[in-house]
């Protein structure tokens, strides 16, 4: 208990250190300086303030347990109703603060770039894939997200056999990095005349934004090249050389962007985009030399390496992972996706809590 005490005065402390130095006329004319600081300010702030509850409670169980000395009953009554409510209030306050205590993924404050593949099943892969496109969509505009296309090959029979796109909010990608995997789907396709159901999958794969200060990419491995766009993306389709196409040749990772007003912008855009994906394919290969045990990502996309099944005549929703399953999957096509999305973060906060213990 006192080295979770001493942990958590650092953190005070930390707080009110961040609040003086972001009123301070240098840190507020550094616009970097002062969103980085905003940031660690808002990590720290549910801590700050349960941990004060928790004070302040401890505090009156103390001056309650000291009315029981009072040779008034009333008093001693009232003292002691006031410590049957504390006790379990305190439990519940130093339960909080454990969880909040996790170490937390430095990236989860960041914004996200998502891409979805259309994989097992042919058509009916990318159209599910577009299926998926719309229901982060629809989430991100209920959070008050932005989203922001880096590339997106569409289909002729509907969907896409890729879409990658950048989301812009707070707390992005620590509400969707549990979204990366493949996603099968069960359902009738409109061109099945005798009512089978068909499965198909789409991967999904989320990185964080990294920013060119946190992870450096040596320009000599990039191998840069520009083309006319096609397809859905920007006024100057087949009239400039706009397209961006980037190769990381360590990796062989290859990131194209075709969205953007000009071909400065789509640049920009690829480059962050192959430098996010690139410091993805670093974390892994990092936390496989040190044996940590990794949560699987984009995958090959095969049926059988499935986090989650939607199950269109069933309406049923199943992620593998948790055991979670719900008879709301049309909810959760809309972009209703709290509860789910809450049920992987919980699940991801009680297994960290147990590697603590």
């Amino acid at each position: 208990m006192s080295v979770m005490i001493e942990r958590l005065e650092g953190m005070v402390n930390r707080y009110h250190e961040i609040n003086e130095m972001m009123m301070s006329p240098e840190i507020v004319s550094d616009s970097k300086m002062l969103a980085k600081l905003g940031r660690e300010q808002a990590d720290l702030v549910q801590v700050v303030e349960t941990y004060t509850e928790y004070k302040n409670s401890v505090q009156a169980l103390e001056d309650a347990k000291a009315l029981l000395m009072e040779d008034d009953k009333e008093i001693k009554e009232m003292a002691k109703m006031e410590i049957e409510e504390l006790e379990p209030k305190i439990e519940e306050y130093l339960g909080k603060l454990e969880i909040l205590l996790i170490p937390k993924d430095p990236n989860d404050s960041h914004n996200a770039i998502v891409e979805i593949r259309g994989a097992a099943g042919g058509d009916e892969g990318n159209i599910f894939a577009g299926d998926l496109y719309r229901m982060y969509s629809k989430y991100a505009e209920s959070q008050g997200w932005r989203i922001e296309i880096i590339e997106m090959d569409d289909c002729e029979a509907g969907g896409f056999s890729l879409v990658s796109f950048m989301v812009k909010g707070d707390g992005v990608y620590g509400r969707l990095k549990f979204e990366s995997g493949s996603h099968r789907v069960q359902r009738v396709p409109k061109t099945e005349s005798q009512g089978r159901i068909h499965t198909s999958t789409a991967t999904v794969l989320v990185t964080p934004e990294i920013e060119a200060e946190d992870f450096d990419i040596d320009m000599n491995d990039l191998e840069i090249e520009t083309m006319r766009a096609s397809g859905a993306g920007g006024q100057h389709i087949n009239k400039t050389d706009s397209a961006v196409r980037i190769v990381h040749k360590p990796t062989g990772i290859v990131v194209k962007c075709q969205d953007g007003r000009s071909q400065h912008e789509n640049r920009a855009t690829a480059l962050m985009t192959i430098r996010s994906r690139v410091y993805e394919e670093h974390q892994r290969k990092l936390e496989e030399e040190q044996g940590v045990e990794r949560r699987s990502k984009i995958g090959t996309g095969d049926r059988a390496e499935k986090i989650r099944t939607y199950n269109y005549p069933q309406n049923r929703v199943t992620d593998h992972r948790i055991g979670y399953n719900v008879n709301q999957l049309d909810r959760i096509m809309e972009g209703r996706m709290q509860d789910l999305l809450d049920a992987l973060c919980s699940a991801d906060q009680q297994a960290k809590l147990a590697g603590q213990q």
